[in-house]
């Protein structure tokens, strides 16, 4: 019969604990596809003023910051889908997912919007960062917050 000491038993199961982390870095993380089809939606609905989408994407209780202002789900489906400006085109550049386990991720990335608004055409660049949530009717967006780069 083989005998190992506490300490030998100890560092071999740390050693199993390791390989199986290592393991776990490798294989695709649940939201790694889905977020960034998710992202291009949001991008796509900006231009089709998509309401449905984001009463879909967005929790019930989402926080949207952007710059200095705040604002709520409810104030901004509806900027999205009736206000003045014209978002004829939207995509998302250097997108990427940081997952926190099963059900939590974030995604980084740009935006850029193209259309027209009260002052003429515009493009605005955003670096954003989207924080989802996976729940039973799949993944939401609970918090974001976009940067508006200056031109």
């Amino acid at each position: 019969m083989l005998r190992i000491s506490a300490r030998a038993a100890l560092l071999l199961a740390l050693f199993a604990t390791a390989v199986r982390a290592q393991k776990n870095d490798k294989e695709v993380k649940p939201g790694a596809v889905e977020l960034p089809r998710l992202e291009n939606a949001w991008a796509k609905g900006l231009v089709n003023r998509d309401g449905a989408l984001f009463e879909k994407l967005l929790a019930p209780k989402f926080v949207y910051t952007e710059n200095d202002k705040l604002i709520r789900r409810a104030e901004l489906i509806k900027e999205i889908t009736t206000g003045s400006d014209t978002v004829t085109a939207a995509r998302n550049e250097g997108m990427e997912v940081h997952q926190y386990g099963a059900t939590t991720a974030a995604v980084t990335g740009w935006l850029i919007v193209e259309g027209r608004g009260k002052n003429g055409p515009f493009t605005h660049r955003y670096r954003f960062t989207d924080t989802w949530v996976k729940r039973k009717a799949g993944w939401q967006i609970v918090v974001a917050h976009d940067y508006l780069v200056p031109k």
